[in-house]
């Protein structure tokens, strides 16, 4: 493997061989995270007719939104 190459730019498989060979000691660059924050939120999955879901799934393709935000945003609209 390249050693200018970013580990951001490595695939699932070239980051694990990486990791099996280096340790964070030889980057220079890389800080330990003491603590991180973050929420969930708690969703959940409905299921869709096929044909309806190609319908969604092209439509958000032409707003430039995924059919999660698409679909979230229309069932807000509608609830009130």
């Amino acid at each position: 493997m390249k050693r200018n190459r970013k580990i951001e730019d490595m695939s699932i498989y070239e980051a694990s061989d990486f990791w099996d060979e280096h340790d964070f000691a030889e980057l220079k660059d890389v800080k330990e995270v003491k603590e991180i924050g973050f929420a969930l939120k708690k969703k959940k999955y409905i299921p869709v007719d096929m044909n309806l879901y190609k319908k969604i799934k092209q439509r958000a393709k032409q707003l430039h939104k995924s059919e999660d935000a698409l679909v979230s945003e229309w069932l807000s609209e509608k609830a009130g």
